[in-house]
């Protein structure tokens, strides 16, 4: 209102005062100038409301407690790279918020999906970038630029209670593909920058279910289904096939790809790649026993993680080796948590993102494989988060070569105590679920224009 009136008053002092002309001839005059003068005042005053949302020349995703859904917030950020829009990720900002170019269609979509958004103005904008890169912050700016190829190993036998990492991708909207056995060993991993392994047991000893559920129709049906397939690629066990397998997702690393993986297929991917020379299953696995000297043969320079451990070689007991930490009779929904690390954004951005949170403390949760004790785990490894006053490990990271693999300990952050046949958890109840988060900073983080870590 107050440009409207000024130009009206500007308008008022442009008409001409008498030159000799009647009151009834300027009126007149004035009258022919109205269309032109009113003309402008339209133009202005459009002008003046287009200026706002010109002047929104970002959108800020918040990642603290103002956002209404955490999860599908990560949806958006991959749905902008996937529009070749990029992305910044403000590490430690406000729980580790986005911020991308403003557009009408940003907005919509975040709308659409229940994602709350700020439009920030250019001066705004400013502000939180000199904020972020100050050197007075723990924190800093990481640009996701495309949107990764996502690819996730899972059997054809898979069910929805299996895996909480596509729970996690069905929610936020991330597209991936799923790929088996045959695809690793056909050389397609190559195709995809990420790959995910959840809940797998690459040691051929089919998750060492057997004494509990060697008769449960899905246990049959896995064995089976392994077999078959170890068989049309031309192995004599399903261990060696899954050997070769193992192997094959290490070169995948070592070429540079992201390896992420949870549960069981984190200490039985490493106990594979260390028995790569001996035979640890034992007969109701493979038909013959174990090598009498299976533990000796163990070759640790061959895994990304562990070290130094024993295994489990007891078929009915549920465990692979003494790398996992088994969980306290005493443990409850209520007193188990793990703490996250906080590091230095700026100098080490890798681990900054894959802890981002708006909170660093977690609630635990259990697992085939439910965290990693400390004393196995290797020396150049990163601990990203652990129980504190314990050796109880959840969440780290290391390089191999060109690539980077994450280990994340437990089956699902908000199902406590999973069990065979549980239904899958919802996410639309668990928007602000911390332990999801998690799995989801490894989504974007190979995104990320990296800078190099300095600690």
């Amino acid at each position: 209102m107050t440009m409207i009136t000024l130009v009206i008053s500007g308008l008022k002092d442009s008409v001409p005062a008498g030159n000799g002309r009647s009151p009834a001839r300027r009126a007149a005059s004035a009258g022919r100038r109205l269309p032109w003068a009113w003309g402008a005042v339209l133009f202005l005053v459009l002008i003046a409301c287009a200026t706002p949302a010109r002047a929104q020349v970002k959108l800020l995703i918040p990642m603290d407690n103002t956002q209404t859904d955490h999860l599908k917030a990560y949806g958006i950020a991959f749905w902008s790279l996937s529009r070749d829009q990029a992305v910044d990720w403000l590490l430690n900002y406000r729980g580790g918020s986005f911020m991308m170019d403003y557009s009408d269609i940003a907005a919509a979509e975040c709308r659409i999906r229940g994602v709350s958004f700020e439009p920030v103005s250019g001066s705004q904008a400013a502000q939180i970038y000199s904020a972020v890169q100050s050197e007075t912050t723990n924190s800093d700016l990481v640009r996701l630029e495309t949107a990764p190829k996502m690819a996730v190993y899972v059997p054809p036998t898979s069910q929805p209670w299996d895996d909480a990492v596509t729970l996690a991708l069905d929610y936020a909207e991330i597209p991936y593909e799923k790929v088996w056995d045959k695809e690793v060993l056909a050389g397609k991993l190559k195709q995809y920058d990420w790959l995910h392994l959840f809940h797998e047991d690459f040691t051929g000893q089919y998750g060492k279910f057997y004494a509990s559920f060697s008769s449960a129709p899905w246990y049959l049906q896995q064995v089976a289904t392994s077999e078959a397939m170890a068989r049309e690629l031309g192995f004599t066990k399903v261990s060696k096939m899954k050997l070769a397998v193992a192997r094959e997702i290490k070169k995948y690393v070592g070429s540079g790809g992201f390896l992420f993986a949870m549960c069981a297929a984190t200490d039985s991917y490493d106990i594979a790649l260390a028995a790569g020379n001996t035979d640890i299953c034992d007969v109701v696995f493979d038909g013959d026993p174990p090598a009498a000297n299976a533990q000796e043969a163990l070759d640790f320079s061959q895994t990304f993680a562990f070290e130094n451990f024993k295994l489990e070689m007891n078929p009915m007991v549920y465990e692979y080796s003494e790398i996992d930490v088994q969980p306290s009779f005493t443990s409850t929904p209520e007193t188990d948590f793990f703490t996250l690390f906080e590091f230095s954004a700026k100098h080490d951005p890798v681990p900054t993102m894959l802890t981002q949170n708006h909170v660093g403390v977690v609630r635990g949760f259990m697992g085939q494989t439910t965290a990693f004790h400390k004393r196995f785990i290797k020396k150049g490894v990163t601990i990203l988060a652990e129980k504190e006053g314990t050796d109880e490990v959840k969440y780290i990271t290391g390089n191999f070569g060109r690539g980077t693999f994450t280990f994340y300990g437990g089956h699902d952050p908000e199902d406590y105590q999973h069990a065979v046949h549980d239904p899958p958890t919802d996410l639309s109840l668990h928007k602000h679920s911390p332990g999801y988060r998690l799995i989801l900073n490894n989504v974007l983080f190979p995104s990320a224009k990296k800078k190099k870590q300095k600690t």
